[in-house]
């Protein structure tokens, strides 16, 4: 198994969490374009206090994911925005501080998405209870969870590489991004990477195992592109959108496949982009080449999937054949900076917030 970690991560936990409140981020306002700590509220609460059959949960990693950034607008969409006032959501690990649930032990550390906050409680429903073998529980806010299922799934059901296919993967460093490409490579395609910095390309070429990568910002992005897809590309894993698919769009094959898993490069924006329209030269190509390119929401729908994913990744991680990089920032203060920071590209691997110790005195 393999991990890097980076920002902060090897420092100790901030003490700033503790047993008499519970810090809370809450929506404050809709962004308009790029989120701001504006949008935010940090408060203070008091630690609730379980009922029957209820457990109290305390919060030790936060993950932070794109996806977020849809749930603080009320525009319609496949899941129900953060109204304002209300807690930041977010899947996290926790652990049990106090259980009156007899399937639960103080103690037990669970996947949970109680959100940006110290304590939350929880009737035990929809919580997943973490093997005692897991020595990184933050794994599962990563590889072993939403990050992983999404890159295992929209790769091999979407896109279904075969052998020596090419494979393009945009956000190539990032949490998803970074699998897709290993998982790719493991089925035998020759893969190529996008990603926004020499420093990242570098490391999904020479730790990842990539046979290319491209900086995204490069004027010549789609000549460079090109010259590494001189066979076309059969399977794109779509992250971003915008001028990453409109370097990849000529390239696609007859009979491509794209599965689409997001669009951050759009997520901010406040009206259509600018230039041609291009949507009936996309609608023309999907047709003429007879491409395949499908969204997907991972746990609407491959949920019931997860047990397949989890054996198979968890075999990968523990054979050495995925590398695994997260990007930890400690104190959950820091949540907020950490999240506006993800949409501009600033995270190196799938960033993390660890938000208190296992244990706290």
């Amino acid at each position: 198994m393999s991990s890097e970690s980076s920002n902060n991560a090897n420092q100790a936990i901030s003490i700033s969490q503790n047993r008499q409140t519970n810090r809370q981020f809450t929506l404050a306002s809709r962004p308009v374009g790029a989120p701001t700590t504006e949008n935010f509220n940090f408060v203070t609460t008091e630690i609730p206090t379980p009922s029957k059959g209820e457990v109290l949960l305390r919060t030790l990693y936060l993950s932070l994911d794109p996806y977020m950034r849809g749930r603080m607008s009320d525009a319609k969409s496949y899941a129900e925005p953060v109204n304002i006032g209300e807690v930041m959501i977010g899947g996290v690990v926790c652990r049990v501080e106090e259980s009156l649930n007899d399937k639960y032990q103080v103690g037990d550390l669970v996947v949970a998405y109680t959100g940006w906050q110290d304590y939350a409680l929880s009737d035990g429903e929809d919580l997943l209870i973490l093997p005692k073998a897991l020595t990184t529980p933050s794994y599962a806010l990563g590889v072993l969870g939403m990050p992983g299922l999404t890159a295992y799934m929209g790769l091999l059901d979407i896109g279904q590489p075969k052998a020596g296919e090419t494979v393009v993967v945009a956000a190539a460093s990032g949490a998803v991004g970074s699998l897709v490409g290993q998982i790719a490579k493991l089925q035998g395609c020759r893969v190529i990477g996008i990603a926004g910095s020499e420093e990242k390309c570098n490391y999904v070429t020479e730790t990842l195992g990539f046979d290319a990568c491209v900086n995204h910002k490069d004027e010549n992005l789609a000549q460079i592109l090109a010259q590494y897809c001189p066979n076309g590309i059969d399977v794109y894993f779509e992250n971003v959108g915008g001028a990453v698919f409109d370097a990849v769009m000529p390239l696609l094959n007859a009979s491509a496949r794209v599965p689409l898993c997001g669009m951050i490069s759009q997520y901010n924006a406040t009206e259509l982009p600018s230039g041609p329209d291009r949507i009936g030269q996309l609608m023309g190509l999907l047709l003429v080449k007879r491409i395949k390119m499908q969204g997907f929401i991972v746990f609407d729908d491959y949920g019931h999937r997860y047990d397949e994913f989890s054996q198979a990744m968890g075999q990968w991680l523990a054979e050495g054949k995925i590398k695994y990089r997260e990007d930890k920032i400690v104190g959950l203060e820091q949540a907020a900076s950490a999240f506006i920071g993800l949409l501009k590209g600033e995270n190196f691997g799938k960033l993390v917030i660890e938000v208190g110790p296992k244990e706290l005195t």
